[in-house]
């Protein structure tokens, strides 16, 4: 998988996709630019990968990861459980059409 640097530094990148991340577990649906949805796309799968083992392991990467502890609980409590018989694709992109001030793609990432 081809990491794109979106313009930014490592660690403003870091940043950002962190943030989506737990934007996204927290509202289940989060509105940005289409490549931003694809590159959190496969970071929020394999936090939900992780959620679905259970153990404490997977509990300190995901809390390591994510910002909010109530984004981190909602998602062992309430989003893993919805996926036990899934083994990936998790989420699902919509394009949307063009920013108005800048015409960048826009694109909507949601949980299945």
């Amino acid at each position: 998988m081809a990491k794109r640097k979106l313009g930014r530094t490592m660690g403003h990148r870091r940043a950002m996709f962190r943030n989506l991340v737990t934007s996204l577990l927290l509202s289940e649906r989060v509105e940005t630019t289409e490549m931003k949805a694809k590159e959190i796309s496969a970071i929020a799968d394999k936090m939900i990968t992780l959620a679905k083992k259970g153990d404490l392991s997977a509990r300190k990467q995901v809390l390591e990861y994510v910002f909010d502890e109530d984004a981190a609980r909602k998602l062992f409590e309430t989003i893993a459980p919805r996926y036990t018989g899934k083994e990936g694709g998790y989420t699902r992109v919509y394009k949307t059409g063009f920013r108005q001030g800048d015409a960048a793609p826009m694109a909507i990432i949601e949980l299945v």
